[in-house]
């Protein structure tokens, strides 16, 4: 498997007035540069000093295999947000949404009609077909009411007509910027999901101006369950990642991948790396001595933890 991809995508939305090319390049997460000389391995957990030869290399390595993931998964995220940033911008996004229409249909359809603002439904249906790692895509009221969601059948399943209780979306309202929510079980899928939120102003040079809705994209994160558990570890090594507040997101071993209750919180090498270090000691986990390896991830102002943990070192 590789740990990243390379490639330029290119998204062509057919539109009424005119047609819109994307062109969006991200950097080959696999082509980082990593040495010594640079301190990557100059941060060492005090556990880590006393350990044998053997335990010191095989920091290393994990440590080298942590950053790799990371900065794939960093690059992954900040290419949906970048994709659904030039989606907000677009101006059949910004144009103002028909609330009158809404009031009619909210609590019948749980937002407007299906053919209906199919501009924004089409951008919204594109940006899904060419970057999978986004699920869904809604499109939210400044008051919180759901204007639409797609594809169409989220919407059709919903169970909450108003988001304004979500913490994307207070967050993307309050910095009126991209914002990374937390980590949620969504109310029209009932899959967990990490939220990409950014704030649609009218105009889009003025985030002072007038607000005109909030465009919020769903994370896929079975893609990076699937993603961790194809890696050839070996026997008695798994990997996971853990978001800020100790809610697992993706799972190496299938055993545990469903255990949505697991904690990670207690661990020295989870508060470590909340607090932005990383590095290698040993720790119980799940009443078993193990050498874990850890690294932060910051995304978007959010921040993910990566932790590798190996039962047989």
């Amino acid at each position: 498997m590789s740990l990243g991809s390379a490639g330029v995508i290119t998204i062509l939305f057919s539109l009424n007035m005119a047609s819109v090319l994307i062109l969006l390049s991200l950097s080959p997460s696999d082509s980082y540069s990593i040495s010594v000389k640079d301190g990557f391995f100059n941060q060492t957990d005090s556990n880590q000093s006393n350990g044998t030869n053997g335990t010191v290399d095989n920091s290393y390595n994990n440590l080298l295999s942590l950053k790799i993931l990371t900065n794939s998964l960093e690059n992954r995220l900040q290419g949906a947000a970048s994709m659904l940033e030039f989606a907000a911008n677009l101006s059949e996004m910004r144009s103002m949404p028909n609330a009158t229409m809404l009031n009619t249909t909210l609590e019948t359809l749980h937002g407007i009609p299906p053919n209906s603002d199919l501009h924004k439904r089409m951008i919204a249906q594109n940006v899904i077909s060419y970057y999978p790692e986004i699920a869904g895509i809604s499109f939210i009221m400044p008051n919180g009411d759901t204007y639409f969601m797609e594809p169409y059948s989220l919407q059709s399943n919903q169970t909450k007509n108003n988001l304004a209780f979500r913490d994307y979306f207070q967050g993307a309202i309050a910095s009126k910027n991209t914002y990374l929510g937390d980590i949620i079980t969504s109310t029209s899928s009932g899959l967990k999901r990490a939220i990409i939120a950014v704030p649609i102003f009218a105009d889009s040079t003025d985030k002072s101006g007038v607000l005109t809705g909030v465009l919020v994209g769903s994370i896929n994160l079975s893609l990076l369950n699937n993603e961790l558990q194809s890696l050839n570890l070996s026997q008695g090594q798994r990997i996971v990642y853990v978001d800020s507040n100790d809610t697992k997101i993706a799972d190496s071993d299938k055993r545990f991948s469903a255990n949505n209750d697991e904690s990670f919180s207690n661990l020295r090498s989870f508060q470590n790396a909340i607090e932005g270090k990383f590095g290698s000691t040993v720790e119980q986990v799940n009443q078993e001595k193990m050498f874990v390896s850890y690294y932060p991830m910051d995304a978007i102002q959010n921040r993910w933890i990566i932790l590798w943990m190996d039962a047989a070192y």
